[in-house]
């Protein structure tokens, strides 16, 4: 009964009432949507998946940009001189 009350009511409405009808109807369409949308990737993938998945990303990177140099890596290099001696 609804639904042929609605039919009607839609059918007396001029253009641009109809749009902001349409405009609601696509908001509820979305909200339905984002609610029954899969967990995220992190959240239901197994940590297999998710390391290959980073794997894959890292292989993406750009390869020409500047790393650190073996020193920075260094122990030795994190403190100062003064502080190994205490």
């Amino acid at each position: 009964m609804l639904r042929e009350d609605l039919k009607k009511e839609l059918d007396n409405l001029n253009e641009e009432q109809l749009r902001k009808i349409a405009d609601f109807i696509v908001g509820l369409e979305f909200q339905s949507r984002s609610v029954t949308q899969s967990p995220p990737f992190w959240q239901r993938a197994t940590s297999v998946e998710r390391s290959k998945e980073f794997r894959h990303w890292i292989s993406q990177l750009p390869k020409n940009g500047l790393s650190l140099s073996d020193e920075a890596f260094s122990r030795d290099t994190i403190y100062a001189d003064d502080e190994l001696s205490a």
